[in-house]
């Protein structure tokens, strides 16, 4: 499959549909109080860069989002690939861009929240395959079970 990922803005239609497929995914899996989604409005602002797959027919196919919060510490999030393309390595791709981003911006260490319930395996996998570790709650995130939290330090 020949994929593209780029930098784009989140305030274009598709993306905004991609933010409500990835919103109506999530749903189910964790009482609304821990989810913490950013509107396409919020990842418009000059700290989140958004990246962009989109496949051989220029339709978008996933997107995850570099926010960041000091000049040390960046969050990956709205890390979303559609069902067609699941299982084909986009997330990675997404995640090394991301990753590579922050590297640019000289960040210490990328952190995330996502979920901790059934249905969050995959994402799991994709953090720890890339060398994300397990951490204690980060941010302002509650400490609950529904959100589980990692970690990567970014050698200099």
């Amino acid at each position: 499959m020949t994929v593209t990922v780029a930098v784009e803005s989140p305030l274009q239609d598709e993306l905004r549909e991609l933010v409500a497929r990835l919103n109506d995914h999530l749903q189910p899996l964790s009482p609304p109080q821990f989810q913490f989604q950013l509107t396409a409005e919020q990842m418009a602002g000059e700290d989140t860069t958004v990246f962009v797959v989109r496949n051989g027919q220029s339709v978008a196919v996933g997107m995850g989002a570099l926010k960041v919060h000091s000049p040390a510490i960046g969050e990956v999030k709205r890390m979303y690939t559609t069902p067609e393309v699941r299982g084909s390595g986009l997330g990675w791709l997404i995640l090394q861009s991301i990753e590579a981003e922050a590297r640019r911006r000289e960040l210490d260490r990328l952190l995330l929240e996502t979920g901790s319930t059934a249905g969050f395996e995959a994402a799991w996998r994709l953090y720890e395959r890339s060398g994300f570790r397990r951490c204690g709650a980060v941010l302002d995130y509650p400490d609950s079970d529904y959100c589980r939290f990692y970690e990567k330090k970014l050698s200099p």
